[in-house]
C-alpha cells in the first residue's frame, strides 16, 4: 500500500465513552479486538499496580451477538500475554451484572463484548470501571491514546483463562434492593420478552422463583434477534403487546440485548415511554418507600420529572446526554435516581450503570404495592403534577461539514422565535436547549455515533412538540440554503420521529 495513503486512512477504532461498536468481520475483526484491548490492558496497567503485577483480575463478559463469545476469549488471551488475569464470564451475561461484579470484588475494571441494542450485524467493546460504572471521558480518552500503540498477539494453547459464573451474586443484590415477596403475593400475571438477550433467565428466573406466572418469548439466543433488533421499542414489542392482549396480563416487561435498558407493555396492550416509566419510578420511590434524594436526569429527558421533584422538595441535577454522567453524580452526590430518555435507569444503593432488570422488577413491586393496572397509576401521576407534558424525537441527517456550519451558525446568532413562541433562554450543556414561555423546550444536539443531529421536544400538547420540531427544520434549511454550496452541505431530511 502507498505509504502516504496508509497514513491518510482513518482508523477504524473510534473508542469513546460509550466504548467501540462496529459492524462484524467489516471493521469488528479479531485484528482490531486484540489492538483495543491491548490499549485497555495499558491503561489497566498504568492505574492499578496491583494488575500489573498479575494480582487483580480484569473481569470479561459478553452478549449473545455472533462471535461475542470468541471475541471476549480472544481478549482474555490478549490480557494473559500482557501478563494481567481475567475472569472470563461462562456464560453470555447482562451489562449490569457484569457492572455489579466488577464493583462487588476487587477487579481492574471489566471488559463487555456487547452492541446493545444495536443490528445484529454489529458488535463492540465496553469497558466498565472498577467502580461498576461506565468509563468517564479521562478515562477512554487514555485508552484511545494507546490504540495506536500496536504490537504482535500470538496465542498460545496453555492461555486458557479461569472462567466464572456471576450472576448469583448480582441475583442475591437486587433481591435486597425490590420485594420480591410483595411481587410474589400479588399473583401478577406478567408477559415477558427477552427479545433473545442476555437477560433471559434473569427477569423470568426471579419471578417464577417467587409464585409469578411469567409468559415468556423469545428467550433462547438467535444471534439475528428474530430478524429485528433487540431494542425494547414499541415497534419491536409486537408481539408482547400481542402477548398481553390475548392472555389479559397484568403487565409486559422487556429488555435491550444487554439488558441495561428496558420496556414496559401496560394491560391494555399499550407502550409506556421511558419518560412516563421515569416519572412512575420516582413516584414510587418517594410515595410508597418514603425514599429521598436528588433526582438526575440528561438534557434530553422529560421535565415533568422536575414538577415531581418540586412537588417532593427534592433537587433536579441535569446532566449531558450519556449514562456516565448520571453515574458520576450517583457516585459523589446522594442520588435517588437516575434515568435518561433512552431508557436506563438505576436507584440509590446498586451500581452506577443503567439496569433494565432491576427496572421492570420496580415497575412490578410498585402495581403490587398500590394493587392497581398500571394506566391507573399514571392517570394518578398525572394528577398529581397537574399536567401531561408530551415529548417527540425526530432525527437529522446532515454531513459533518453541515453540522458543524449549522451550530456555527446558530452560535453567531441564536433565533429568538419558532413556531410562534419566543425563546426565553438557552442551555448549553450538551447542544442547544431553548426554552420557551410555556414550558415546553427543543433540545438541538448532535449524534455522537451517527451523521446525525437529534431533536428532543416536550410541549404541553402532541401538536405543539411537533409544531417545535417542524420549525426547526424549516429554519436548518433556510440556515444551509443560505450559506456557500462549496461547503458539501447534504440537504436534511426526517429519518425517525418517536413519542417520549
Amino acid at each position: 500500500m502507498n505509504e502516504s495513503l496508509k497514513a491518510s486512512t482513518p482508523d477504524p477504532i473510534e473508542f469513546g465513552t460509550d466504548g467501540w461498536r462496529a459492524i462484524i468481520a467489516e471493521q469488528f475483526t479479531f485484528a482490531n479486538v486484540e489492538r483495543l484491548t491491548q490499549a485497555i490492558g495499558r491503561y489497566v496497567m498504568e492505574t492499578y499496580p496491583q494488575a500489573a503485577k498479575g494480582e487483580l483480575p480484569v473481569l470479561i463478559g459478553y452478549d449473545t451477538r455472533f462471535l461475542a463469545d470468541k471475541f471476549a476469549l480472544r481478549a482474555a488471551q490478549v490480557l494473559a500475554q500482557m501478563g494481567i488475569e481475567s475472569k472470563l464470564s461462562a456464560h453470555d451475561l447482562p451489562t449490569p451484572t457484569l457492572a455489579f461484579a466488577a464493583q462487588n470484588e476487587p477487579t481492574a475494571g471489566a471488559l463487555q463484548f456487547t452492541a446493545s441494542h444495536n443490528p445484529p450485524e454489529y458488535c463492540g467493546i465496553k469497558y466498565l470501571t472498577h467502580f461498576g460504572g461506565p468509563a468517564t471521558n479521562d478515562v477512554t480518552a487514555r485508552i484511545a491514546a494507546h490504540i495506536k500503540d500496536r504490537s504482535t498477539f500470538v496465542a498460545k494453547e496453555q492461555e486458557a483463562p479461569t472462567t466464572v459464573d456471576f450472576k448469583a451474586p448480582y441475583v442475591e443484590a437486587i433481591s435486597k434492593l425490590v420485594d420480591l415477596s410483595r411481587i410474589g403475593s400479588a399473583k401478577l400475571r406478567v408477559g415477558y420478552d427477552a427479545l433473545y438477550s442476555t437477560s433471559r433467565g434473569y427477569v423470568d428466573g426471579i419471578l417464577e422463583k417467587h409464585g409469578v406466572e411469567v409468559k415468556v418469548l423469545h428467550n433462547w439466543r438467535d444471534t439475528t434477534f428474530g430478524g429485528g433488533m433487540p431494542e425494547p421499542k414499541k415497534e419491536y414489542l409486537k408481539d408482547l403487546m400481542s402477548l398481553v392482549k390475548t392472555h389479559q396480563l397484568d403487565v409486559g416487561l422487556a429488555t435491550d440485548g444487554d439488558a441495561d435498558r428496558f420496556g414496559v407493555i401496560d394491560e391494555k396492550g399499550d407502550f409506556l415511554t421511558p419518560n412516563q416509566l421515569l416519572c412512575l419510578l420516582t413516584r414510587h420511590l418517594v410515595v410508597n418507600r418514603g425514599s429521598r434524594g436528588a433526582i438526575v436526569r440528561t438534557v434530553g429527558t422529560t421535565h415533568m420529572l422536575d414538577k415531581l421533584a418540586k412537588r417532593y422538595g427534592l433537587e433536579v441535577i441535569e446532566t449531558p446526554v450519556g449514562f456516565k454522567y448520571i453515574g458520576e453524580q450517583m457516585r459523589n452526590r446522594d442520588v435517588l435516581i437516575g434515568g435518561e430518555d433512552s431508557g436506563g435507569v438505576s436507584i440509590k444503593g446498586h451500581i452506577p450503570e443503567k439496569d433494565g432488570i432491576l427496572a421492570n422488577l420496580l415497575v412490578l413491586e410498585m402495581m403490587a404495592v398500590e394493587s392497581k393496572p398500571i394506566s391507573r397509576i399514571w392517570q394518578d401521576l398525572i394528577s398529581e403534577v397537574g399536567s401531561n407534558p408530551v415529548s417527540h424525537r425526530s432525527d437529522l441527517k446532515l454531513l459533518p461539514a453541515a453540522q458543524n456550519a449549522l451550530f456555527e451558525a446558530i452560535d453567531a446568532k441564536p433565533f429568538s422565535e419558532l413556531a410562534g413562541q419566543t425563546v426565553i433562554s438557552i442551555g448549553r450543556l450538551d447542544g442547544y436547549k431553548f426554552y420557551f414561555k410555556d414550558d415546553s423546550w427543543l433540545l438541538v444536539r448532535k449524534s455522537g455515533t451517527e451523521p446525525l443531529v437529534r431533536l428532543h421536544a416536550e410541549a404541553g400538547t402532541p401538536e405543539q412538540a411537533d409544531q417545535l420540531l417542524e420549525g426547526f427544520k424549516l429554519l436548518v434549511e433556510k440556515i444551509l440554503t443560505s450559506l456557500d454550496n462549496s461547503a458539501n452541505l447534504s440537504e436534511p431530511r426526517d429519518v425517525a420521529k418517536a413519542a417520549h
